[in-house]
């Protein structure tokens, strides 16, 4: 994205370098992400929009010169490349969770995903990992109901604006409104819950929507995999929004996700980094929400 932009490289090295100081590394099989197949993203993007957009890439490269796609989203020479293997680490993670091999996983990834509508880049987004993962697993795998959380704190407009009215995909988010970009106040379809929260919510009154909300609509609707867009800009410590959780926030969060995978999914999920900018609140929060998904909860 350029220097100075949060959109940084600096994000992934805070996760890592979090999981091995903490020794949490040690319990977690890393994997390498694979190019996800074009035919994969056509399931969630007009292929136009892919093939404008490859084009467009190609020259950037080519030309080692970066473009602003918007104020926002800038592409240098190596963004193709990491944004196959973003949508393509949340696919192959879906495909090995499907087939047995590990219970879940967390997608470490740049570029983040939600705000990529079907036919256009913006927010820091290009293609959306997670809606591209989920229409893989429902149109390839063969599987007929996925949810979708998303608990970033920008609204997951692009993931809406991919999956509204498809009735195999329930999507149930929360986001501090009014906030880039500026939309949610009313849903696209009715196969979603949308939680718009002023600024400076604090955790607590999450927690209470998300049990109100949230839950029942989860469990009623009875999904067979969750995909998870786990932004950590709420975070008390981000700048890029106002709100006030904390570390023991999302570990709640995902432990009532996981409490509907278990019940309903075979403890399926499949969670995919979305914004999170404040690097060491990054890296303590990612840290949680893993901890989660792997079992390991403190104090347990």
């Amino acid at each position: 994205m350029g220097p100075g932009h949060p959109e940084c490289p600096q994000r992934l090295d805070a996760i890592t370098d979090h999981l091995i100081g903490t020794g949490l590394d040690v319990a977690l099989e890393m994997r390498d992400a694979p190019e996800v197949k074009l035919s994969d993203v056509d399931l969630a993007h007009e292929s136009r929009y892919v093939d404008e957009l490859r084009e467009l890439l190609a020259q950037v490269t080519l030309t080692g010169k970066p473009r602003a796609i918007d104020p926002d989203t800038t592409a240098g020479p190596g963004t193709w490349k990491a944004m196959l293997r973003a949508a393509g680490a949340a696919v192959a993670a879906t495909d090995a969770v499907i087939d047995g091999e590990v219970e879940n996983a967390f997608c470490a990834v740049r570029p983040p995903g939600h705000h990529a509508t079907r036919n256009a880049a913006m927010g820091f987004c290009f293609f959306n990992n997670v809606a591209v993962a989920a229409r893989h697993a429902l149109d390839v795998r063969g599987l007929k109901r996925v949810a979708i959380v998303d608990f970033d704190v920008h609204h997951g407009n692009g993931t809406e604006d991919i999956i509204a009215n498809d009735d195999r995909v329930l999507m149930v988010s929360f986001f501090q409104h009014p906030l880039y970009p500026y939309s949610g106040g009313v849903p696209m379809g009715t196969n979603m819950v949308n939680l718009p929260v002023p600024a400076y919510t604090r955790g607590a009154e999450v927690r209470e929507m998300i049990e109100a909300m949230w839950m029942p609509r989860l469990e009623a609707f009875k999904p067979e995999m969750i995909f998870i867009s786990a932004g950590f800009d709420a975070h008390r410590e981000d700048d890029l929004g106002q709100m006030g959780l904390v570390e023991s926030d999302y570990e709640w969060i995902t432990q009532r996700v996981k409490w509907v995978a278990d019940r309903h999914a075979k403890g399926r999920i499949v969670s995919s980094l979305e914004g999170g900018y404040a690097l060491g609140a990054l890296a303590r929060s990612v840290a949680a929400h893993v901890r989660v998904l792997a079992g390991l909860e403190l104090g347990r």
